[in-house]
């Protein structure tokens, strides 16, 4: 939770600066000569295209800023330097361009333009910043918005960094409990449990993450204490403590300045995954929704005019870190119990089927509504199936290594699935595939999986 809200916040920074240039020669054009040079097809006799240079002036600036580090969400909050790195990335772009302007003879640019776009782009940058600070320190005080946090240590180092988290600016964090070490003292305030009694925190309502905050005396005791922590299926960091001017950019977070190191980085939280697969699941979701419009009304009138009840059954299913939320299905049974439906698999020859849903469940159009919950961010394309939380609870009992499948987005079809294991199949088998899928995951997999899923579409195996 925490690596996924500090990349989103930094890919909309991102997008935000690198944006500003375009603005930038907007203004320095309006200013200069009056005319919009990004609405008219054509410029005025004798006023070059500026196109060229701004395309330029764009690639030099996002190598600086990224080399400034301008899109850190944590540099908008450090409290000296962001005047000094935002001039340097000004300089180094425009020493460029003003050389390329020197050597390239081709086309004529006006100097003044050039001058007042650096100008522009430099207050720009500074009001985006601060824009940006202010929109996320809204959000911040938003009731629920905080990061709920499970802190492994008891101690004052534990202490202290329980405290950081917490007045902290840059996410706000809540801590849920302490888990205390053999031998170690208490100095937090809050609930205490034991190592080896750590609860499981049902379906992932309580905590994001785990943080291991550990003097370094006893860091050793991370590698016992964190197959205890596997359980409850979030994100585990570790606080570490590297001193001045040591650093590690790929596995590090710098929270206001405390250092966690990931121990398990999830895919859940790549970059790839986060924005890759969120646009391909959109893309994707809509185009799917747009091509079945036309089945849609076919499908609740013969659903309406077959049986009594709803036309949709929305049922709870455990998602991503053991999040619960409503998956949306076209109905295919008969009403009855909500303790029936969300304890009972469905058999061959189900009697509580109906005989529109039986058809629906034989080519899996009763699944269309779930695109909804992609759109919606609960679900993505291709994943683990989503499972009951009831069914959730027994199958952490019995099989070690079950949660691992919620460690990344529940989908409306997956490895598992093409490969026949689905419905009332072996679990084991199923946790192993999703397990392939987790280790091996790209989009030319997921694309793999689709096509598999449509050739199999009107033949799938255990489909009832």
């Amino acid at each position: 939770m925490i690596r996924s809200r500090l990349s989103y916040a930094r890919f909309y920074l991102r997008i935000l600066t690198l944006l500003l240039p375009a603005f930038a020669y907007f203004m320095a054009v309006k200013i200069r000569f009056g005319i919009n040079f990004f609405l008219t097809r054509t410029s005025p006799a004798g006023l070059p295209s500026y196109w060229g240079i701004l395309l330029l002036t764009t690639v030099v600036w996002a190598i600086a800023a990224e080399e400034a580090g301008l899109w850190n969400v944590e540099q908008l909050y450090s409290p000296g330097g962001k005047s000094r790195r935002l001039l340097e990335a000004l300089s180094f772009t425009y020493v460029v361009v003003m050389a390329a302007g020197f050597l390239y003879r081709g086309a004529s640019y006006s100097r003044t333009v050039i001058v007042i776009s650096a100008g522009a782009l430099f207050i720009l940058a500074t009001i985006s910043r601060i824009g940006f600070r202010v929109v996320l320190e809204f959000l911040r005080n938003r009731n629920g918005n905080e990061v709920k946090i499970l802190l492994v240590g008891t101690d004052r180092f534990a202490h202290r960094v329980a405290a950081s988290l917490q007045n902290g600016e840059v996410l706000p964090c809540r801590i849920a409990g302490f888990v205390r070490l053999p031998d170690q003292e208490i100095a937090v305030e809050g609930p205490v449990y034991e190592s080896d009694q750590i609860p499981v925190f049902s379906n992932g309502h309580s905590i994001d993450d785990i943080i291991i905050a550990l003097p370094p005396s006893r860091l050793a005791d991370v590698q016992k204490i964190t197959p205890s922590l596997e359980k409850l299926c979030v994100p585990t960091r570790v606080v570490i403590d590297l001193g001045e001017g040591v650093g590690l950019r790929e596995r590090l977070i710098d929270l206001g300045g405390i250092h966690m190191l990931d121990l398990r980085p999830t895919l859940a939280e790549s970059g790839p995954y986060l924005f890759q697969k969120r646009i391909f699941d959109i893309l994707f979701s809509t185009i799917v929704l747009l091509l079945t419009a036309p089945l849609t009304l076919p499908i609740a009138l013969a659903i309406k005019l077959t049986s009594r009840g709803p036309l949709f059954f929305i049922q709870e299913r455990v998602g991503l870190n053991g999040r619960v939320f409503r998956m949306i299905k076209f109905r295919t049974m008969k009403l009855g119990s909500k303790q029936e439906g969300d304890t009972y698999w469905t058999s061959a020859n189900d009697p509580r089927c109906t005989l529109v849903g039986a058809f629906l469940r034989k080519i899996n159009l009763d699944e269309l509504p779930q695109f909804f919950n992609v759109l919606m961010g609960h679900m993505s394309i291709v994943g683990p199936r989503p499972e009951r939380p009831y069914f959730v609870e027994r199958f952490l009992e019995q099989f070690e290594r079950y949660n691992s499948r919620h460690m990344f987005k529940v989908g409306i079809t997956g490895w598992a699935q093409v490969n026949g294991w689905r419905g009332d199949t072996s679990i084991a088998k199923r946790v192993e595939y999703d397990l392939y899928y987790l280790r091996n995951w790209s989009l030319t997999f997921d694309l793999q999986i689709i096509v598999i899923t449509l050739l199999r579409m009107f033949s799938s195996k255990n489909a009832y």
